[in-house]
């Protein structure tokens, strides 16, 4: 069978080497050394390397029927579960409609105020003059907000155990991804105990709060976790057990909190080191607010708020790869493509080709008032596309706007001189070691 160009690789391993030694390089180095559709192996996977708009519409929208979630979402069901991020065919199908009214824009909104008072009361700690990683009060406002809008909770004693349990799922998931043969979960080695208890750590607080729910549904009205409890099926009338719900809730609460804070983690570390692009948004924010908290109305007029945000998620998208998995034999770019293939696409690749990014490694927010219409549809997709795009991206557009804005209004940061940061790319883009900057008070 006649493959794409890519790697030779190890007879055996493929190029596992290589990919665990600095992935984001790798993907990069194969893209362009082998064209927008390379092959390579990782073990025994069989990869196809898809780097081009053209080709990634190809996967999730003309030929998405001929795919599945690839192997990765199915390393450990344990944490997901059958949320809508690793379900499959009618019973996804049937979960998406039960939960796309809960995301509708004018829902959505009625949430900003619960993002602007959460930000505002983790802020009013900082003190002028200090240190602090911006990173984790990134990652401890949006778990707040989360708890907030979903649980109508908070979450302060429990942040840390949260943030230790997802620590170790991100640490499992990279060393599956990156073993040959990685232990079944029901085997009881170290790594999957830890694995286990972080899962009952996580357990214990969504299921405290399903039962407070059924126990009292008219006391908590409006949150996230009552809406999934009451949502029914057209067809059929009927809701979600308590298990479904658990999954639901579990992929919203983790993936939606982590993936936000990361994108406004790499906003402020843009901002940082570009203190012209800081002074303009905070100028825009100055002008809009005019002292006044922020409200989900300003975010339409917020707009070189959101072109920083859209600019960070292009530099360092949270999702910086993934990939579907052929379900029958197809073809892709002209090339047969067996049943079990995986097609991996990393918008860390295509969002910094400059076909479509003209000096790409800068950080321009400018760049979003040119005019898209010549760009492929898919040369940025920081949520993914097709019919399993991401169904809270409003909602997280309309966080981080908010965050910034209320932020900007009152702090600016300097990055700390020899300060570095780097991508690191677990299951998300993380910044390693976090995000150092000294804090100022706006006057």
């Amino acid at each position: 069978m006649i493959r794409p160009p890519g790697p030779k690789g190890h007879w055996l391993t493929g190029s596992l080497a290589e990919f665990k030694r600095d992935r984001l390089d790798f993907f990069t180095r194969v893209a362009r050394e082998h064209g927008d559709l390379a092959f390579f192996r990782l073990g025994p996977r069989r990869i196809y390397l898809a780097s081009h708009p053209d080709l990634i519409e190809e996967v999730l929208v003309h030929h998405a029927k001929n795919y599945h979630k690839h192997f990765a979402l199915r390393l450990n069901l344990l944490v997901l579960g059958k949320g809508l991020l690793t379900s499959e065919g009618e019973f996804w199908l049937r979960q998406r409609r039960l939960i796309q009214p809960v995301f509708q824009k004018s829902r959505i909104a009625t949430y900003a105020p619960d993002m602007v008072r959460t930000t505002l009361h983790h802020i009013d700690r900082w003190k002028e003059g200090e240190t602090r990683d911006i990173h984790a009060e990134m990652m401890a406002v949006t778990l707040a907000i989360a708890a907030r809008t979903m649980f109508h909770a908070e979450v302060d004693d429990e942040a840390a155990n949260v943030a230790q349990a997802m620590d170790v799922m991100q640490k499992d998931f990279v060393s599956r991804f990156n073993g040959l043969l990685p232990w079944p979960l029901w085997i009881p080695t170290p790594a999957n105990l830890r694995v286990r208890r972080a899962v009952r750590v996580l357990d214990k607080i969504l299921y405290g709060f399903i039962r407070q729910r059924r126990e009292n549904p008219e006391q908590f009205q409006g949150d996230l976790l009552s809406l999934l409890l009451q949502a029914r099926d057209e067809g059929d009338g009927k809701g979600m057990g308590d298990q479904q719900v658990r999954d639901e809730a579990m992929t919203l609460f983790l993936a939606g909190h982590e993936t936000t804070a990361l994108a406004l983690s790499w906003s402020w570390h843009l901002l940082a080191t570009n203190p012209d692009a800081a002074q303009k948004m905070q100028a825009e924010v100055d002008e809009v607010l005019r002292g006044r908290e922020a409200t989900a109305e300003d975010c339409s007029r917020l707009r070189y708020v959101e072109m920083v945000a859209l600019e960070a998620m292009r530099l360092y998208p949270p999702a910086y790869v993934f990939g579907r998995e052929a379900n029958v034999d197809t073809t892709l770019g002209g090339y047969a493509l067996p049943k079990g293939t995986t097609v991996l696409m990393s918008q860390w690749v295509v969002q910094r080709d400059e076909r479509f990014f003209p000096n790409p490694d800068e950080f321009r927010p400018d760049r979003w008032k040119e005019d898209a219409k010549d760009r492929p549809r898919f040369a940025y997709f920081p949520f993914g596309g097709g019919p399993r795009a991401c169904i809270g991206n409003t909602f997280a557009m309309m966080e981080m706007v908010l965050i910034l804005a209320t932020i900007a209004q009152r702090f600016d940061f300097t990055a700390l001189p020899g300060s570095v940061v780097r991508p690191d790319p677990t299951f998300t883009l993380r910044p390693h070691p976090g995000v150092p900057a000294l804090i100022r008070r706006r006057t």
